[in-house]
């Protein structure tokens, strides 16, 4: 699981398949994403001071993570993430296709740097 808020995801199964949208969220405990504009549902609201009409109101469901796949913004494909060492020690998520630096997960340990 190495999507993260902010991170470009194209959906690979389910009714908004082939979609790609920015993540606004991910819940991590529950294994799902909220995804901008994607699995939009609808929520029936009665009236009150907020909504005096009342009505429906379209929001986004959550996603499963496994349903999403990471776009890289160096190469523009769809492609997994790995985990890897930098020369410091810190740990960084990339791109397995173009082998692109897609962001830092942990700060540097000196038991992982390069001598």
């Amino acid at each position: 699981m190495y999507i993260r808020t902010g991170d470009t995801v194209r959906v690979i199964a389910g009714a908004d398949k082939g979609k790609q949208s920015r993540v606004i969220s991910v819940k991590r405990a529950e294994g799902k994403a909220l995804v901008e504009g994607v699995a939009r549902v609808y929520k029936h609201v009665g009236r009150s001071q907020k909504h005096p009409q009342g009505g429906r109101l379209s929001k986004e469901a959550p996603v499963d993570l496994s349903n999403l796949q990471y776009v890289c913004s160096s190469c523009g494909k769809a492609a997994r993430l790995g985990v890897r060492f930098t020369q410091s020690g810190a740990k960084e998520r990339f791109c397995k296709k173009c082998n692109a630096a897609a962001g830092e997960i942990a700060p540097a340990k000196k038991a992982h740097a390069t001598k």
